[in-house]
C-alpha cells in the first residue's frame, strides 16, 4: 500500500502544475493550512533532483508571501480570525508573555521557529499582532525560511537517489515520521512555545 502511494506521490509531483501547488501550500501554510510544505517539497526535489534548488526557491518566496498574509491577519483581523487561529495553537491566554518575549527576542523568535516543524502561522501572526518591524520581518522569515528549504533541496539534490531507495523501501516509516514531526511541532507550539 505505501508502495503504491509513494509512486503516486512521485507522479504528483512530476505533473507540470506541482510548482503552482508547492507555491500555494508553501503560501497557505505561513498563515493558515496546517500541512507543511516538505510535504510537496520533498517528492518534487526526489522527481526531478536538478530542480531541486528551483522548487527550495518557490517555497521560500511563497511562504514568505503566506507570512505577509499571517503577519496582516494579525495586525487587521486579531479580533476575528487571528484570535481564533491563536487561541486554536494554545497561545490566547499567554498573549502578554509571548509580548514581552517579541519585546527583546523577536528576531530570535522568528529565526528559530522558522525552520522548526512549529507551525510558522504562529510567527506569522503574533508578529503582526504585536507590529514587529514589518521590514525586518521580512528579513528574518527571508533568512530562516530558505535556510529550511535550500538546505533539504541541497540535500536532496546531492543525495537525491540514495534517499529515494531508502523511501522505497521504508515509505511507510518516513510518513509515520513526517506525520510524528508535524504532530510534534503542533503539540510544542501548544504547550511550551
Amino acid at each position: 500500500m505505501f508502495n503504491r502511494l509513494y509512486r503516486w506521490t512521485l507522479a504528483l509531483a512530476d505533473s507540470p502544475h506541482a510548482p503552482w501547488a508547492l507555491g500555494l501550500v508553501a503560501f497557505a501554510e505561513s498563515s493558515f493550512f496546517p500541512i507543511p510544505p516538505d510535504a510537496i517539497l520533498v517528492p518534487m526535489s526526489l522527481a526531478k533532483p536538478k530542480r531541486a534548488l528551483l522548487y527550495a526557491l518557490i517555497c521560500t518566496l511563497a511562504s514568505v508571501a503566506g507570512g505577509l498574509l499571517g503577519y496582516a491577519i494579525g495586525a487587521f483581523l486579531y479580533a476575528t480570525i487571528g484570535k481564533w487561529l491563536i487561541d486554536l495553537y494554545g497561545y490566547g491566554p499567554r498573549i502578554a508573555e509571548v509580548r514581552a518575549v517579541y519585546a527583546h527576542w523577536g528576531w530570535a523568535f522568528i529565526l528559530v521557529k522558522g525552520v522548526t516543524p512549529i507551525p510558522f502561522k504562529i510567527v506569522t501572526i503574533t508578529s503582526g499582532l504585536l507590529a514587529y518591524s514589518l521590514p525586518l520581518f521580512i528579513l528574518f522569515s527571508l533568512i530562516t525560511r530558505g535556510t529550511r528549504f535550500f538546505l533539504l533541496a541541497a540535500l536532496l539534490h546531492r543525495y537525491g537517489a540514495p534517499i529515494n531507495a531508502l523511501l522505497e523501501k521504508y515509505f511507510g516509516y518516513f510518513l509515520l515520521l513526517f506525520v510524528a514531526a508535524v504532530v510534534l511541532g503542533f503539540f510544542v507550539a501548544t504547550h511550551w512555545m
